[in-house]
Order: C-alpha cells, then sequence, then structure tokens
C-alpha cells in the first residue's frame, strides 16, 4: 500500500467525521447516518494502516478518532447490578470452568508433590535437622505449639483480613506473572506445596498428622482450590503467548486476560470465604468433625456453582470474556 495516496484519498473523510464528533448541538437524522458510516469506514482504514503500512503517527491519530467515534456511536454505560448478577451467575464460574483443563491437572500435581515432600521430611531425620533444631521442631509440633495456635494467635476478624489479603495478592500474582510464559507461577505452586509438606512431615515425625490436617482442611479445601484456578489461569494465559491459536496474539492476550482481570475478582470473593473459615472455624472450639464438614461443604458448593452453572453457561457460548458491546471492535484485515 502506497501511504502518501490512501491518507490523500481519505483524509476528507477523517476530518469530516472529527467535525461530526466536535458538534456541540445534537446531530440531524443525516448526520447521524453519516457518522457511523465514517467511523466504519475509519475503523477499517486504521486496521487496513495497522496490518499493511504501520505508521506510528498515523496509527495513534486514527485509534484517538475511532475510539471517540465508537463513544458516540454506542454511548456510555454505567455499570449495574445487572453486570454484578451476570458476572457471578455466568462471567465467573464460565471462566473457571474453561480452565479448568490447566487448574485441574494443576491441583492434582500440586497434591501429589505436597504429599510426596511431606513423605520425605517426615522419613529424613537429617531433612527436618535441616530445617530447625530439634527444641524449635518440638515447639513447633507439641501439643498447643506453634502449629495450634497459629490459627488463634490474633483476634479472629483482623486473622481472617490478614489471611484472605494475603491470599488475594498471591492469587493475583499467579494471574498476572502468568503473561511470563507461567513460569513464576509454577515457582509460586512450588513454594505453596513446600510449605504444606513441610508441615505434614514435622507433624507426621511427631505422630500429629490427624491434629495438623484436622487445622488445615477446614479452610485449606477451598483456599488452595482458589490458589490452583489463579495457577491454572496463569499457566493458561503463558500458553497462549506460545500458542495463540487462530487468534492473532494481540487479540488472544486481551480476551485471555480480561477473562484472568475477572477472575481475580471472583477468586478475591472465593478467598474471602476462605479466610472467614480461617479466622472463625478453624480456632473455634468445634469438634474436628464438625470443622472439616464445614470446609467439605464449602469447597462442594464451590465445585458445584463452576461445574454446573459454569458448565451451563459455556455450553450456551459464555466465555467469561466482558459483553461484545464492551470489546475492541475487530475488523478483517488484509491478508
Amino acid at each position: 500500500m502506497d501511504l502518501d495516496v490512501f491518507v490523500s484519498a481519505h483524509r476528507a473523510e477523517w476530518e469530516r467525521l472529527d467535525i461530526l464528533l466536535g458538534r456541540r448541538r445534537r446531530l440531524t437524522g443525516a448526520e447521524a447516518d453519516e457518522l457511523v458510516a465514517l467511523y466504519q469506514r475509519t475503523a477499517t482504514h486504521l486496521s487496513l494502516i495497522q496490518s499493511s503500512a504501520p505508521d506510528p503517527q498515523l496509527t495513534g491519530r486514527l485509534s484517538q478518532l475511532v475510539a471517540r467515534a465508537r463513544s458516540a456511536v454506542t454511548g456510555t454505560r454505567r455499570a449495574s447490578w445487572r453486570d454484578v448478577t451476570r458476572f457471578l451467575t455466568r462471567g465467573f464460574p464460565a471462566a473457571v470452568y474453561r480452565s479448568r483443563h490447566w487448574w485441574v491437572p494443576a491441583a492434582l500435581l500440586s497434591t501429589v508433590v505436597a504429599a510426596l515432600l511431606g513423605w520425605w521430611i517426615g522419613t529424613h531425620p537429617d531433612v527436618q535437622s535441616a530445617i530447625a533444631a530439634p527444641g524449635e521442631l518440638r515447639q513447633l509440633t507439641r501439643p498447643g505449639g506453634e502449629y495450634e495456635t497459629y490459627y488463634s494467635s490474633h483476634p479472629a476478624a483482623s486473622f481472617a483480613a490478614q489471611v484472605w489479603t494475603n491470599n488475594a495478592q498471591a492469587a493475583a500474582v499467579c494471574l498476572v506473572m502468568g503473561v511470563f510464559l507461567g513460569l513464576p507461577v509454577l515457582w509460586i505452586l512450588f513454594l505453596n506445596m513446600l510449605n504444606l509438606g513441610v508441615g505434614i512431615g514435622l507433624m507426621s515425625s511427631a505422630g500429629r498428622l490427624d491434629t495438623f490436617l484436622g487445622l488445615v482442611l477446614p479452610h485449606g479445601l477451598l483456599e488452595l482450590t482458589a490458589v490452583f484456578v489463579a495457577a491454572g489461569t496463569g499457566l493458561r494465559l503463558g500458553w497462549t503467548v506460545v500458542d495463540p491459536g487462530p487468534r492473532t496474539r494481540r487479540t488472544a492476550l486481551a480476551e485471555e486476560g480480561r477473562a484472568a482481570i475477572g477472575m481475580a475478582i471472583g477468586l478475591a470473593l472465593v478467598l474471602f470465604v476462605s479466610g472467614a473459615i480461617e479466622g472463625f472455624v478453624t480456632p473455634s472450639g468445634l469438634p474436628t468433625w464438625a470443622r472439616i464438614a464445614i470446609g467439605i461443604a464449602a469447597e462442594g458448593a464451590f465445585l458445584t456453582y463452576v461445574f454446573v452453572l459454569g458448565g451451563r453457561a459455556v455450553r450456551e457460548g459464555e466465555s467469561g470474556d466482558v459483553e461484545a458491546a464492551e470489546r475492541s471492535a475487530t475488523l478483517p484485515t488484509a491478508a
């Protein structure tokens, strides 16, 4: 494409569109139709220039013009309770369901890693001695020791808020860092499983594994599931960088990135629930079976929410992305 010739041929249309957008008075019907037609043509021109003869200055100018025109044509729109309801009943569960082929394997493999680390630490005294001195290990694992008092060491409300903040940050890091080919996500997963494996190993070596699981399972089932979902989504985002499929890399990253942002919001709500369980249920005086039952019920409710509501929404065409009207317009480009 000869860029100078192309600009000369279409400059008048761009200037006319700019004039219509600058009108303060209400447009007539004919002018409104003209604005829509010029918006569509200018968007096509921008697409052609980006694919055939990219020029930073011209691309920036037309991008700004198309954005203004799109705002004028589609109008501005405020978020409503309808958007919140749609997100909670369709968007978020659909996004989690779509990424199940990533986070379910991540959950299974991570659990195996944690179990193996726990077995290795629990059966090798030399490894335990490398972790801490014998006196410190006894202080950690004894009845009333640090593993048990950790959950009741602060007021329940402040402890729940602190746990929620820390876990939400970890989940957000997994989602954001996924774009770096998923490598930081694997490291975060390993650190989480290492911490869990150390607890399993040390408490099992002291003959108190049942106590440890009774403290971890009530909140840990839902909490770890949220971390696995975040990690799986981050890994999927990283793979999109490598293989965007039939979409362009920019389009693929935009779509998956928007879904990941929505996922961060939804997972913050899930982690709020697990944080409340950790702050109020785990250190409570309830019997161990009752605390574990609450954790299993919360986990079952989340999985049902994802696989029933999310699966149904995906089958109906939901992708977890924002609604079509809120996305950037995409047009065919020259081959």
